[in-house]
């Protein structure tokens, strides 16, 4: 059987990054160097086997372009985890969350990582 092991992610800042992943309910496993030279830390949610890579190089500079691409991550309450984050002093966008769930419809926000990679949160 093939499986889905993990995704890459360029950062900017290692210890940076992996604090706020952690923020967003990640804990952090293994931590290496690559023969390259790149210093990386796996990320993992709990209950899950996929795995968020982080990959740090002093010498490659780690921009996004808005909207190349996101992770996504489904959560119970949506509610209730977006208003964790904004107590973290994490923004989500849109701006008007609250009013848009209390319309109904489909639940869906986003956050920015500090290397300008979006996270989509879904209920």
């Amino acid at each position: 059987m093939i499986r889905f092991l993990h995704t890459r992610i360029r950062v900017a800042n290692l210890d940076r990054s992996i604090a706020f992943y952690k923020q967003l309910g990640y804990q952090e496993g293994e931590r290496k160097d690559s023969p390259q030279g790149n210093r990386l830390a796996f990320l993992l949610l709990p209950d899950n086997q996929v795995m968020l890579e982080l990959c740090y190089s002093p010498d490659y500079s780690a921009t996004c372009p808005e909207d190349l691409m996101h992770t996504c991550l489904g959560v119970p309450d949506i509610v209730v985890y977006c208003a964790q984050l904004e107590a973290a002093d994490i923004t989500i966008w849109p701006a008007q969350w609250r009013e848009k769930f209390a319309a109904g419809g489909r639940k869906m926000a986003f956050v920015t990582d500090p290397d300008g990679y979006e996270v989509e949160i879904l209920e």
